[in-house]
């Protein structure tokens, strides 16, 4: 009987932890990560200048959230004209983005660069962005596009 009381105690506490680690609703100047700054920000169709002449940009990106890990925030996408999107993800897992960042316009800061992304990794993240079996099944071939590996993330607008 005591083992299943502390287990109980343990577990609200455990459960009270976990509340107040929420993650902070995406507003206008919320900063995800490292403190970010929206000054000398390229917009995508400059990073996409940028890295067909160098392999790697380090620096600040801004641009569009068009999607976010359904499951806990664990990436992001960023829209660019072309209509292929940028994969943004964070530096040792250290922070995660909310489900209602999808639509704000963003500061990213980090690294960028041209990467192939295989087929299994990317029915992983087809996964966790909750798509269907069939647009899962769907994919079989790798792609190649640019992938940030962010330091920190601003909100804008």
């Amino acid at each position: 009987m005591k083992k299943l009381l502390i287990l109980a105690i343990c577990l609200g506490f455990s459960a009270i932890t976990f509340a107040q680690s929420a993650i902070k609703p995406a507003e206008a100047g919320v900063t995800y990560g490292k403190e970010v700054t929206a000054d000398n920000a390229l917009n995508t169709e400059a990073l996409n200048k940028t890295l067909s002449t160098d392999s790697v940009y380090n620096g600040k990106i801004t641009g569009t959230v068009v999607e976010v890990c359904k499951k806990k925030g664990c990436f992001m996408k960023i829209e660019q004209a072309n209509g292929t999107p940028i994969m943004v993800q964070f530096t040792d897992y250290a922070y995660f983005m909310p489900q209602n960042i999808v639509g704000k316009t963003v500061v990213v800061e980090g690294k960028a660069k041209v990467k192939e992304t295989s087929v299994e990794r990317l029915k992983h993240y087809a996964a966790d962005a909750g798509k269907s079996k069939e647009e899962i099944a769907a994919i079989n071939m790798p792609k190649k596009d640019i992938s940030v590996m962010a330091d920190g993330v601003l909100v804008v607008k």
